[in-house]
């Protein structure tokens, strides 16, 4: 006989802030709730998740109060795909609790004082910002809740779905029409393609099993040229339906989406669930091209570039302001990706270094150098969290000026120690991780005081930010 559960507690909370990763924030009794999809100011019935002796988890039941910094979500998708964690919040709002998380991760985490904090730069788009989406192909569709009730037989299309994962869950698949913050045609590019691919009776790749053809769509715009691009990711064709797919994809697809630039058919024959495969090229170049600050980028399939295309010429601007760079500097760009800041930095210094662990992203911005016909500008391949790198920024030039852009892990501690021993003028650090970069710059404080810090909104509904931190050499006072 099992066992009856026993019903979860129910509280009332009022919701009065928001905590790193999105999650609102109340209090009672000494306890600190966590509550997904709140906004500060609700007053709510919260059902308790799990608990422990000073927090809790919880989940609304009821809305009681609704806070009027609430926003009505634009896509009806909200709450279940986990995309847009903040389409409920005034988009003021979400730039005020992103700044105030960089904040706390200075004050709170880093513990060291730091100069102005400015208001976060806000993107110009806050709908239809991305230039690159991944749409995924499911065995398993994830179901409504007006689904849930209704008898397995009766369900349409239960083992087919394509759109974006549920958070937590690899294997299910959320059927979505639109997006709000995809290239604006990526709903009529799903559309088309999963009709297709029910009629011709294509499988969808099951991440359980490792069977199925229809893996992924990855959808790449360039704002400045216009292009678009869309990459169809695909098992090994071993049937009659993947042969009549992928005749579809080079042929109605094509025919139907004229103002698509180039279309690619790539083939993954791993189990790897990583959107990228061996690619054969079915319309146009392989490749889009995206100009920013003046500087044309090639961006292939698989290559790395910044997704908000409307903010990254601000974004860059910001960082190259912050360097404060200066005709006969020498400047390193560590973590450079494929140059999209070493690039357009080019042409305000002598000479950069850019290095970079990917060899692909350092093959990339070397080929972006030639296009643009960049002289002053030397590549590296290099882990730099490793001693090979160090030793060779040991060989290089003695850098005036170093822009860091890390990932969200930050700095490794090997190469903290060298940036303090090089110790130039001046450091900008660029972080999509505020709570790492506050850690780092704790470190770099033995020599290099924060003198400003500016937020940018890249990513607008979701609780990331960037943050672009300026660091000064400290000048050392000498007694008489």
């Amino acid at each position: 006989m099992s066992r009856k559960q026993s019903p979860r507690e129910i509280v009332e909370l009022e919701i009065e802030s928001i905590g790193f990763e999105g999650v609102a924030i109340a209090r009672r009794e000494n306890i600190v709730h966590f509550v997904k999809n709140a906004v500060p100011g609700d007053v709510i019935l919260a059902e308790i998740t799990k608990k422990k002796s000073r927090h809790a988890e919880a989940r609304i039941k009821e809305i009681l109060h609704y806070s009027p910094l609430r926003e009505t979500p634009l896509c009806s998708h909200f709450g279940v795909c986990g995309g847009c964690s903040w389409q409920n919040l005034q988009i003021t709002e979400q730039r005020k609790w992103k700044r105030q998380h960089i904040a706390d991760s200075f004050e709170r985490l880093g513990k060291i004082p730091f100069g102005e904090l400015t208001e976060t730069l806000a993107s110009p788009r806050s709908f239809h910002y991305r230039n690159k989406m991944e749409f995924s192909f499911g065995a398993s569709r994830w179901l409504t809740d007006e689904e849930i009730g209704i008898e397995a037989d009766d369900l349409l299309h239960k083992d087919f779905a394509l759109g974006l994962h549920i958070p937590g869950r690899f294997d299910k698949i959320l059927d979505v029409d639109v997006c709000h913050i995809a290239p604006e045609i990526a709903g009529r590019v799903l559309k088309a393609t999963r009709k297709a691919a029910l009629e011709i009776e294509a499988k969808a790749y099951n991440a359980r099993e490792h069977k199925g053809f229809l893996r992924n769509i990855v959808l790449r715009t360039a704002k400045a040229s216009g292009e678009i691009m869309v990459v169809f990711v695909t098992s090994t064709i071993l049937t009659p339906e993947d042969e009549r797919m992928t005749t579809w994809f080079g042929s109605e697809f094509i025919a139907q989406f004229p103002e698509i630039s180039t279309v690619i058919h790539a083939v993954n024959h791993t189990t790897s669930p990583v959107a990228t495969g061996e690619p054969t090229i079915l319309k146009g170049s392989g490749h889009i091209t995206e100009t920013v600050l003046g500087v044309n980028f090639r961006i292939s399939p698989f290559s790395f570039f910044q997704t908000n295309s409307y903010q990254l010429e601000p974004f860059l601007s910001a960082i190259i302001a912050a360097a404060e760079l200066n005709s006969d500097d020498i400047l390193w760009d560590l973590y450079c990706g494929t140059g999209s800041i070493t690039l357009p930095s080019a042409k305000h210094v002598k000479s950069v270094y850019g290095l970079e662990l990917s060899q692909g992203s350092i093959a990339d911005a070397k080929a972006n150098a030639d296009l643009n016909g960049i002289k002053n500008v030397e590549y590296f391949a290099e882990d730099l969290h490793k001693p090979a790198a160090i030793e060779l920024l040991k060989r290089l030039h003695t850098p005036d000026v170093i822009i860091v852009d890390p990932p969200r892990a930050g700095i490794h501690q090997i190469l903290l120690e060298h940036l303090l021993t090089v110790a130039p003028k001046r450091l900008v650090y660029v972080s999509c991780n505020p709570a790492t970069q506050a850690r780092d710059c704790a470190i770099l404080s033995a020599r290099y005081d924060v003198t400003r810090i500016e937020p940018v909104d890249m990513f607008p509904h979701t609780f990331h930010v960037e943050s672009i931190a300026r660091l000064d050499l400290r000048e050392i006072m000498v007694n008489g």
